[in-house]
């Protein structure tokens, strides 16, 4: 897949606005009732970013941006300032965060993911994108300062030797969302007072 491992300016997706969508199917029966299925086992995340640009180098800077990519051609990070941290927003990400798997003795590889969790119900999400130098892993509740490695394009951990048998794997972390842009035209309108705007700047989460 085209992806470009460069984040969009922090100070502009900083005013954005969106979150995650998921897609429902809905069917009324003749008696009132209805039924309901998911078409997707997995949410994904919309953005407009448009509600970020303040001044006119702002402006120019998304645009130079979108040229980068070629438009809707190229993948890149986006920083979702309403979810960027394996804990709650108001703390610091600590490697006993987010339990990413359990040590059988033989396994090296272990990818990160964050969980979404509201009464009996837990979603599991994936996450592709962590942030180089950001990320701390324990064994045990242990902290470890070596013998582990991330990928930080894949979000994959892979330890240097496999993890003991019944070995709880932890990890904290802060990630960005993988997205591409939801449009190949920007509509920029030029103005006296504003020096120019945007209506629209559409992003979308690209799944893998």
């Amino acid at each position: 897949m085209a992806f470009h491992e460069v984040r969009f300016p922090d100070d502009i997706s900083r005013g954005a606005r969106g979150g995650p969508e998921r897609r429902t199917q809905i069917i009324e029966l003749a008696s009132g009732d209805e039924e309901r299925n998911a078409s997707w086992a997995n949410s994904r995340r919309r953005f407009d970013v448009a509600y970020g640009i303040r001044r006119a180098d702002d402006l120019a800077t998304v645009v130079a941006f979108f040229e980068a990519r070629n438009g809707r051609l190229y993948g890149f990070r986006f920083k979702d300032w309403g979810d960027y941290k394996s804990c709650l927003p108001s703390k610091a990400p600590a490697s006993t965060d987010q339990a990413i798997g359990t040590g059988d003795g033989a396994t090296t590889a272990f990818h990160l993911v964050k969980r979404y969790a509201s009464g009996s119900q837990t979603w599991v999400r994936t996450i592709t994108k962590p942030v180089a130098g950001l990320v701390c892993i324990a064994l045990g509740g242990t902290e470890q300062g070596s013998g582990w490695s991330v990928d930080i394009t894949m979000g994959v951990v892979t330890f240097d030797s496999a993890p003991a048998v019944g070995v709880a794997i932890t990890a904290g972390f802060e990630f960005d969302v993988p997205v591409r842009f939801d449009s190949d035209t920007l509509d920029v309108t030029h103005d006296l007072e504003r020096l120019g705007s945007i209506t629209s700047i559409p992003l979308l989460e690209i799944r893998r």
